[in-house]
């Protein structure tokens, strides 16, 4: 009882000293709503310098930390799209393991070593030369040379623009997609062209070819300004990729027993399967950088909604894409083929890469079922045409990345602007959209498939294209580069 008196005493103490202030406060934040986000930044930013007087003494309270609207997006932004840099460069490890799985062992070491040098010789090129001519800022442009050199730096700049993100996270997003369009190719002439030819063709589409046919639509060119719209790269990064793949296996030839001599089929089993799925699944993780990574801007809510539904239509239409080659292979040979179920979920992936951002999550299946079935259709067309393409780089990133562009003019939700030649505005319909698709798909593909068919033939005119018929046999990792990729 007296422990309960002298609790009681205290409590009425503090009440009657200093408890009502603190008492009353209490009651009132208990009855008073949250502050909202913005009441609270404004409140924790208003710069307001706080003097206190104690005698002959003056102390200066210091200042709550501010920070800009535009600095915090800004500098998330940033972040954000580094992010997605580095998982667009990690698909380069995805490449690899598809390629060297779908090939012969002794072919691994070459292949990991033109993936590899992809990036590298790709990353120095196009900092020199291609970043520079993709954007140059010209508009209506289908070429601008802005002469050799890096790019600059926000920092450099006394008006740094916080709009947007820093130079160097937008330079490495976009260099990870111009590898990307160079390994297409990888896996189309895998086991036996030459190392040193493999090179030249990888600096020049690096550094020259991509960032032509890129600036034509992603850097203000002529076909943007047609109102050619191709969101994270169907047609830009992989139809390029693909289409250069194919002059490549053309020029090349089959590999040696890919056909008999009376012109059957004989399929050159991969390695390794298992790694070839890993391969495919690190591909489509690093395609949630490549897709939402293309919104470029992710701190509104209504950029955060669209950047997170873009992953919900790619990841529909892989699936669609996976279900569909997998079930039309199980009922042309019997049995589910996993080869034909990978190939259809990364078909998936490129047809709708496109128009992710401006698709219905049914069309976003419908893009990726149709995407199977032409990734099947096309394995077997160049089969029958005795094309040579070891992983399947032309019908994956060649026909559905052309499919993407197309599926896009159809089933796209947002009708492009364009200025006319008065300056007015027109919105195109639906039919003038899909002939826009159409027509400006045509272009970026015969680019690719011209100058790079030109190139490899110039290549195998020197002798830079394809190993003797003894190197093949005996495999591109000692003949190339000395060492196994195996020690059996």
């Amino acid at each position: 009882m007296n422990l309960h008196r002298v609790l009681l005493a205290f409590l009425v103490g503090a009440v009657l000293i200093g408890g009502p202030a603190t008492t009353l406060s209490v009651w009132a934040q208990a009855d008073t709503p949250e502050a909202s986000a913005e009441e609270t930044l404004l409140e924790e930013t208003v710069e307001e310098e706080v003097v206190v007087e104690e005698g002959e003494e003056v102390v200066v309270e210091e200042e709550t930390p501010y920070f800009k609207r535009e600095e915090i997006a800004y500098s998330m932004n940033t972040i954000i799209m580094f992010l997605c840099a580095v998982l667009v460069l990690f698909m380069q490890a995805g490449f690899a393991m598809v390629e060297v799985g779908f090939n012969s062992s002794k072919n691994a070491v070459n292949i990991i070593s033109k993936n590899i040098m992809d990036l590298s010789v790709g990353a120095i090129l196009y900092l020199f030369v291609g970043f520079g001519i993709m954007y140059p800022g010209v508009e209506g442009a289908w070429f601008h040379w802005p002469g050799f050199g890096p790019f600059d730096r926000n920092m450099a700049n006394p008006e740094i623009d916080l709009s947007y993100v820093s130079a160097s996270s937008d330079f490495l997003f976009q260099v990870a997609f111009a590898a990307t369009a160079a390994t297409i190719v990888s896996g189309a002439v895998a086991g036996r062209m030459k190392f040193t030819g493999y090179l030249v063709y990888s600096a020049i589409l690096t550094g020259l070819i991509y960032p032509i046919s890129g600036m034509w639509k992603w850097g203000g060119g002529a076909l943007a300004e047609m109102g050619f719209a191709d969101f994270a790269g169907s047609v830009v990064v992989h139809a390029v990729g693909g289409f250069a793949g194919l002059a490549g296996a053309m020029l090349l030839g089959p590999r040696i027993g890919r056909y008999s001599e009376d012109g059957k089929s004989q399929p050159i089993l991969g390695h390794n399967i298992p790694l070839a799925a890993l391969g495919v699944l690190i591909l489509w993780v690093g395609w949630y950088g490549f897709n939402p990574g293309s919104q470029l801007a992710y701190t509104s809510n209504a950029n955060a909604e669209v950047t997170s539904y873009i992953a919900v239509t790619t990841t529909l239409s892989a699936a669609a894409g996976c279900v569909v080659a997998m079930f039309l292979s199980w009922g042309m040979f019997g049995k589910p083929d996993l080869s034909m179920a990978l190939n259809g979920a990364l078909a998936g992936l490129v047809g709708i890469t496109a128009n992710c951002d401006q698709v219905t999550m049914e069309s976003a299946l419908i893009i990726g079922a149709v995407s199977g079935v032409l990734v099947v259709l096309a394995i077997l067309a160049l089969d029958k045409l005795k094309i040579d393409d070891p992983v399947g780089a032309f019908p994956v990133h060649g026909v559905c990345g052309v499919w993407g562009g197309i599926a896009t003019g159809i089933f796209g939700l947002t009708m492009p602007e364009i200025t006319l030649a008065d300056e007015t505005i027109k919105v195109l319909t639906r039919s003038e959209y899909i002939m826009v698709q159409l027509k400006s798909t045509a272009i970026i593909c015969v680019w690719a498939f011209v100058t790079m068919f030109i190139l490899f033939s110039i290549l195998k005119a020197v002798g830079l294209l394809r190993v003797s018929a003894e190197d093949e046999i005996k495999g591109l990792d000692i003949v190339e580069h000395g060492m196994p990729a195996y020690n059996n």
